[in-house]
């Protein structure tokens, strides 16, 4: 048998406090999380980068980390296989009294995120705790300020987005270092069973009444439309037949103009060319002749119709 000297059990203790060294000193960083350097149990204000890194052994220095995911808190009921549609409701937490004291059963889910890992560990004992009660104080103080009518009809969304505000506004006082990325109203109705069956009634009545509001509009803005088409094309047809007469009437007055002027000159030709213009209108049939009578028994004549055929064959 052979007798171990003291330098092997040196080897030995030399290459177990190298291992135990490497275990504790050398450590990696995920892109998907955060990680803090505690020293003596002090946090190091500068998050440590993703990769392979070094620190000094435990209980020198200790590193923890959280991770970057968005979480989902529910409140109200909680995630089970047993329940239907995979939830159990949770109805000590979900029981709430509305502005005009009635009871209801709200739940929501809220989605939140780590933004100050410092914050989130050193600030508060139990963040996660914190946020839970902010989030019961925020949905019973929205649903506390409303109507059941509203709470289980057309005013979810301004419950939810008033819950979300509040929420946001609570986590930024008490710093515990995470974000509210989303809040989902879940399930808001009441415990009474056939009550619940009343107010669904009432929902069905109000979303009917929108539609046939709806209805309503749709039909008056189409017969508007149509009334102000034709209106349109009423005084766009009354312009031009204004526009028509106006340029009619100063024809007629630069023709009366011409006349008038010819008439000045010679007032006997425009006298006579008148009167045959005249007989030409109200007899259109008949034929006109101009007759001078003289001395002797010669009768001359001027044949007008022969005239204007002529002239108009030559044209």
């Amino acid at each position: 048998m052979t007798k171990r000297t003291p330098t092997f059990f040196a080897l030995i203790l030399v290459a177990a406090v190298i291992i135990w060294l490497g275990g504790t000193s050398f450590y990696t960083v995920d892109q998907t999380e955060y990680a803090i350097l505690e020293t003596f149990g002090k946090p190091d204000t500068n998050l440590v980068q993703p990769g392979l890194r070094f620190k000094l052994p435990y209980p020198i220095q200790n590193v923890r980390k959280l991770s970057r995911e968005t979480f989902s808190l529910t409140f109200g009921y909680e995630e089970s296989q047993e329940g239907p549609d995979g939830a159990v409701l949770q109805e000590k937490d979900a029981k709430m009294i509305t502005g005009d004291e009635n009871i209801i059963l709200a739940d929501l889910e809220v989605q939140w995120q780590i933004v100050d890992p410092i914050a989130f560990l050193y600030n508060t004992e139990d963040p996660v705790k914190i946020l839970m009660n902010a989030t019961s104080s925020a949905l019973r103080g929205v649903i506390g300020s409303s109507v059941v009518d509203d709470a289980l009809t057309d005013g979810r969304t301004r419950i939810m987005n008033d819950t979300r505000d509040t929420l946001v506004s609570l986590v930024e006082t008490y710093q515990i270092g995470v974000a509210i990325r989303n809040v989902n109203l879940q399930d808001v109705d009441l415990p009474n069973e056939q009550v619940s069956d009343a107010f669904k009634k009432v929902a069905s009545a109000r979303e009917e009444r929108i539609t046939k509001i709806n209805q309503a509009n749709r039909y008056r803005n189409e017969k508007i439309n149509t009334a102000e088409g034709q209106k349109a094309a009423l005084i766009s047809r009354a312009e031009g037949d204004k526009v028509a007469r106006i340029e009619q009437a100063r024809g007629d007055v630069a023709q009366f103009n011409a006349i008038y002027s010819e008439y000045v000159t010679n007032k006997t030709i425009t006298r006579d060319r008148l009167i045959i213009e005249t007989l030409e209108q109200i007899l259109p049939d008949v034929q006109i002749y101009i007759m001078q009578e003289g001395g002797g028994n010669t009768v001359n004549y001027l044949p007008l119709d022969q005239l204007k055929k002529g002239g108009e064959a030559n044209e």
